[in-house]
C-alpha cells in the first residue's frame, strides 16, 4: 500500500571510515585542507573526529568506537570536482599520493591514461588513499545527468560559481560565432547555468 504522505528530504550527513591511528588520520586530513569540525573524546572507549572536505555538504567520521569495520576497508568514496587537474595538483601539493589522471569510456570499461578527450562529465578520474588504505576517488563532473540535480541550484564555493560562469562564457562565445548575433549575456549565462545544473540540454 502506498504512503500518501509527502516524501521528506533524506540528506546524507556523515560517512564513517575505519582507521587504526586516530591522530595520524587527523593529521592526514588536516593536511589535505579539510575542515576539522569536531574532536570529542569520551574516556578511553569513544572518540569521534569529524572532517568536511572543501565545498562538501557531507562529512566523514573516524575515531574510537565508531565502526567495527577493519581499518582501511572503506572504498569507493567519491569526491566530485569540476576541474580534476586542479584538484590533482592541490592534493599532490598537500602531500597525498594521487594516481595519474585516467578516464573510462563508459561504466565498467577499462581505465585509459589521461583525461577524457572530449571532456565529458563522469568519465575522468584519479584515486588516492589515506594512511590506512581507505580509498578515495576523484571524479570530474561539469554537467549533471538529467534527474541528478534537484530543483534548487546551490554553489558551495566561489570557485564553483567561477567555473559555471567560465563555461557559460565559452558557450556564449561559440553561440555568437555560430549565429552571428549578439545576445545579452546575463540572461544567456543564467539559462546556461540553470540548464547545466538541472541536466537539461544546454542552450546553443
Amino acid at each position: 500500500m502506498s504512503n500518501p504522505t509527502k516524501q521528506v528530504d533524506l540528506k546524507l550527513e556523515v560517512v564513517a571510515i575505519p582507521v587504526a591511528d586516530v591522530d595520524r588520520s587527523k593529521r592526514f586530513y588536516a593536511d589535505l585542507g579539510w575542515r576539522l569540525d569536531a574532536d570529542f573524546p569520551v574516556g578511553d572507549t569513544f572518540r569521534v573526529v569529524q572532517f568536511t572536505p572543501p565545498g562538501s555538504p557531507t562529512s566523514i567520521h573516524f575515531g574510537v568506537g565508531i565502526t567495527a569495520a577493519a581499518p582501511g576497508s572503506a572504498s569507493g568514496l567519491y569526491l566530485v570536482v569540476d576541474d580534476i587537474e586542479a584538484a590533482h595538483a592541490d592534493l599532490v601539493g598537500r602531500g597525498a599520493e594521487v594516481s595519474d589522471i585516467f578516464h573510462r569510456t563508459g561504466p565498467g570499461q577499462p581505465a585509459i591514461k589521461g583525461r577524457d578527450p572530449e571532456g565529458l562529465s563522469y568519465r575522468t578520474y584519479a584515486t588516492f588513499k589515506d594512511p590506512d588504505g581507505n580509498a578515495w576517488i576523484l571524479q570530474e563532473i561539469t554537467q549533471r545527468l538529467a534527474g541528478r540535480q534537484g530543483g534548487e541550484i546551490r554553489f558551495s564555493s566561489a570557485s564553483e560559481v567561477e567555473g559555471a560562469l567560465r563555461r557559460a562564457a565559452a558557450a556564449h562565445g561559440e553561440h555568437e560565432k555560430i549565429t552571428g548575433k549578439h545576445q545579452e549575456w546575463p540572461r544567456w549565462y543564467a539559462d546556461h547555468i540553470v540548464a547545466e545544473h538541472s541536466g537539461k540540454p544546454l542552450p546553443r
